[in-house]
């Protein structure tokens, strides 16, 4: 018997040495298990994330759900101003049961007041960047299918620009002020202040089940025109059960700043509602503002985004840096010297980074903590979770495939497609009304004749450790010299110039050269100048000749969506011509060993071949 304990014991001590994180993989598979069970067991009985709120509600009416600046609303005080914003739909009589809604504002409690009105009655609605205008404005508008608009009362202007194409589709136009100064727009506000607080009947919603609309969230569009992503009310329980998964608990207060029209920040308020907590809610990010909301509202979970986290640590050093009650950090994007920056400065917060699209049906989560990394590759995982990593062709933009036509699994270590089969249990809903980009997004005969993969459009690679680690936008990524530059990558590098405060990198064409050349446009720190030498001698360092950036373009600033995403297509389009651009530009002198300012004549010797690059 004791020599059994004994070989028990030995092989209990090599498992854990040769695979040290297999209790944390095991324990992740069975919360992510029981988690997708429950999700099972609410779909028989139709059972949605509103229902779950209402029942939060009966729980703890009294309990702060959201904080907005000074305002403190309760479950209640949610419940009451939900009821009388759908009674305004209602009594309107031009919203009806089935129809969608587009909300046109920015972050404030009312956001969340007139989605969860929405559902009450069984609408569903369609989240509107608040900075898109014009041609984008009525594009998203009418992909969506929204028969309905509600509009924060300093977008008045934007609408006005649209309004008559909207009167002409007899779309119902709301206006979020007191009074309406425009013809055929109604005042919502005064409307609810009149309305009923009465509990809305449930069977308005008898209707609904798990794979209704629950409502539809935009892709950035930092490629093109924006695409409406139908979100389920089943898509929705698997998006907002991630804090959940993250071990945030009843007694947090979260924290969210990213905007409410992206499924980032939304995720925040409906996961606060799965965990029945508290939500402190900022109209916009402020980097200088986050901490002292932090302490103010005593928050324990915040939100990010990579570009938030640099943003923090960019900031001016202060003494009470680390004087907060922040534990968790949840979020995606954040590179390896941020989040390494981050703890040593802001203290020892649990940093949750998780992967995943809003489109898509397919998530990983880093619960073990290592650094970099987005997640485990593990063979549980994939059994219940088919994904792979497969070989990719930047050059042609499509997977590469063996002789009998079937995608190749990339390399240990090897940046591939990340691709995840759409079955029942991994359904991919695709673009409202864009049957096109929908079907853009399927992988056919992947592994075997008749499977359909989801393709996430993002390069990732899986180290010998079994850790996932995000390399590039398939887009982003682009050739040149034979090789692949990931411009995550090379942007990572220049940040890491004291001087230069952003980096957005991408690929220009130069005439006569195969592939595309990397360029970079950076923006400097306040007071900082463009030290050419000293880049040259950093991206000589730190990249391989292939991927150091041929030109470089100093701006006052990046644009950006409004989740921080660059915009890479104008800068692309306009390319290293100095006949178009006024901004600062140089030009990479291997000898002269030196960033040089891009003159005309260097433009022209470049673009007729004299000068080889």
């Amino acid at each position: 018997m004791l020599v059994w304990i004994l070989f028990a014991a030995a092989t209990f001590l090599a498992l854990l040495f040769l695979h040290p994180h297999f209790f944390q993989d095991v324990q992740h598979i069975r919360t992510k298990l029981k988690l997708r069970r429950r999700v099972l067991k609410y779909a028989q009985t139709n059972y949605s994330i509103v229902d779950w709120f209402s029942e939060a509600v009966k729980a703890q009416p009294h309990k702060q759900f959201i904080l907005y600046e000074d305002e403190t609303f309760s479950y209640q005080d949610a419940d009451d101003l939900s009821n009388k914003a759908a009674r305004v739909f209602l009594q309107s009589g031009r919203v009806k049961e089935g129809d969608t809604v587009a909300l046109f504002l920015g972050n404030e409690p009312m956001f969340v007041w007139l989605w969860l009105g929405l559902v009450k009655i069984g609408c569903s609605a369609a989240f509107l960047n608040y900075n898109i205008r014009s041609k984008s404005l009525l594009h998203c508008f009418s992909c969506c299918g929204a028969t309905a608009l509600v509009a924060a009362e300093e977008l008045q202007d934007a609408v006005e620009e649209v309004l008559p194409s909207l009167l002409q589709q007899q779309v119902s136009v709301f206006y979020l002020a007191d009074r309406c100064r425009t013809a055929d727009v109604e005042s919502f506000k005064d409307k609810m202040s009149q309305a009923s607080a009465e509990p809305i009947p449930k069977d308005l919603r008898s209707h609904l089940t798990l794979q209704s609309p629950a409502v539809y969230i935009y892709t950035s569009g930092t490629t093109g025109l924006p695409k409406a992503a139908l979100v389920t009310h089943s898509k929705l329980w698997n998006i907002c059960l991630l804090l959940c998964l993250s071990g945030v608990n009843s007694t947090d207060v979260i924290y969210v700043s990213l905007p409410l029209y992206h499924s980032a920040g939304f995720l925040g308020v409906v996961g606060a509602i799965e965990r029945g907590i508290t939500v402190a809610l900022r109209r916009k990010f402020s980097a200088s503002q986050f901490w002292d909301d932090c302490r103010k509202y005593n928050v324990t979970v915040i939100q990010y985004i990579g570009e938030i986290m640099r943003y923090l640590c960019n900031t001016p050093k202060k003494l009470n840096d680390q004087s907060h009650k922040v534990r968790l950090a949840i979020g995606n994007g954040i590179r390896e010297d941020v989040w390494s920056d981050f703890i040593s400065r802001f203290g020892n917060v649990q940093i949750t980074e998780f992967y995943g699209a809003t489109e898509g049906n397919f998530s990983l989560v880093n619960y073990s903590g290592k650094i970099g990394a987005v997640g485990r590759d593990t063979f549980m995982y994939k059994w219940y979770f088919p994904y792979a990593v497969i070989k990719y062709s930047v050059d042609k933009g499509q997977p590469l495939r063996d002789s009998s036509g079937f995608c190749i699994e990339a390399a240990k270590g090897e940046p591939g497609l990340m691709v995840c089969e759409i079955s029942r249990s991994a359904p991919f809903f695709g673009y409202s009304t864009d049957l096109q980009q929908t079907e853009k997004k399927k992988l056919h005969n992947v592994f075997k004749r008749g499977d359909v993969y989801f393709n996430t459009g993002d390069l990732l690679r899986i180290d010998e450790d079994h850790f996932i680690y995000f390399q590039d936008r398939v887009g982003d990524t682009f050739r040149w010299k034979g090789e692949n530059v990931a411009t995550t990558e090379v942007a990572d590098v220049l940040t890491q110039v004291d001087f230069i405060k952003e980096a957005n990198v991408y690929g220009v064409e130069v005439p006569g050269q195969e592939g595309r050349a990397g360029m970079a446009a950076v923006t400097l720190s306040e007071g900082q100048r463009f030290d050419s030498a000293c880049v040259f001698k950093h991206v000589k360092s730190f990249l391989p000749t292939y991927a150091r950036p041929r030109f470089m373009r100093i701006q006052s600033s990046l644009d950006v969506t409004g989740t921080f995403k660059h915009l890479k297509v104008k800068l692309v389009e306009e390319g290293f011509d100095p006949n178009q651009i006024t901004d600062p530009l140089y030009f990479l002198d291997e000898k002269d060993k030196n960033y040089v300012p891009l003159t005309l004549d260097i433009f022209n010797s470049v673009t007729s071949g004299k000068t080889k690059i």
